[in-house]
C-alpha cells in the first residue's frame, strides 16, 4: 500500500492498488474509496462505486479529499471517470475542474 497524502493533510492517504481503494485512517476510524478500473473500447476507465466515512469523522472533508487523491491518479493515469456513487457523482458536479476527466 503506498501513501499518496497530499501536502499539509492532518492524516495520511493511503492506495491499496490490490484492492482497488484509496483509505484514510482518522482517530481510529478508516474511511474509504472504492473504485474499479474496467476496459471499455481498449481505453480503460474508472469507475468510482463507493464512498465511506463513518459518522465519527463525518463533516471534515474526508471524502472530499480521498476523492480529490483518486482524480488526481485518474489524470496521472490518463484515465476517464464514471462517478457510479452518489457522492462522486455530486463531488464532480461541484467541482468543474475535473470535467475532462468525465467518460463519455
Amino acid at each position: 500500500m503506498a501513501s499518496v497524502t497530499p501536502p499539509g493533510l492532518a492524516y495520511e492517504v493511503e492506495h491499496d492498488e490490490v484492492q482497488h481503494r484509496f483509505q484514510a485512517r482518522v482517530q481510529g476510524h478508516l474511511a474509504l474509496l472504492d473504485y474499479q478500473i474496467q476496459t471499455r473500447n481498449r481505453r480503460k476507465r474508472m469507475v468510482i462505486t463507493h464512498t465511506e466515512v463513518p459518522e465519527a469523522i463525518g463533516g471534515r472533508g474526508i471524502a472530499g479529499e480521498l476523492t480529490k487523491v483518486a482524480l488526481r491518479y485518474a489524470r496521472e493515469h490518463k484515465l476517464k471517470v464514471v462517478p457510479a456513487c452518489a457522492y462522486a457523482e455530486a463531488f464532480m458536479q461541484r467541482h468543474a475542474e475535473y470535467d475532462d476527466l468525465l467518460a463519455g
